[in-house]
């Protein structure tokens, strides 16, 4: 199969909590729970969270080992950014904040004009951006 834009991505990430990660992209964004995984605590193990929409072709996953956790390093422009066409809600940056996430100023201030930018509970940025996207 060719390499092309209806390839599937995955954005992979550390994580430090992954209930505390489930509730920011699951309850807060509405990502759905694609797959779960425990895995033990030997070196190599690691419990897995994956999260997406079922008609989206990428899937945010996220890890955590046990016996050697990787810290989260993300930089103020790791950013995840979400087109959403229109004005951003207030009840969803709400409940982003009410789930673990918290709104900060972006030092590019292209996102603050067009968008919202929150942290995950990691230190992720998730943007909302107010405009819409189309790569034609």
């Amino acid at each position: 199969m060719p390499v092309n834009g209806r390839s599937h991505i995955r954005i992979a990430r550390p994580s430090r909590d992954l209930a505390a990660a489930e509730r920011f992209w699951s309850a807060g964004l509405g990502l759905g729970v694609v797959r779960r995984a425990e895995g033990g605590d030997g070196p190599g193990e690691h419990d897995l969270l994956m999260l997406g929409w079922p008609d989206a072709d990428w899937h945010l996953e996220l890890v955590h080992e046990p016996a050697r956790p990787v810290e989260p390093r993300p930089t103020e422009e790791d950013l995840l950014v979400v087109y959403v066409d229109g004005p951003v809600p207030d009840d969803l940056v709400a409940r982003l904040e009410e789930h673990g996430g918290k709104r900060v100023e972006s030092p590019n201030p292209y996102w603050n004009q067009w968008g919202v930018t929150v942290e995950d509970p990691d230190g992720y940025r998730l943007v909302l951006c107010r405009r819409a996207w189309s790569n034609t």
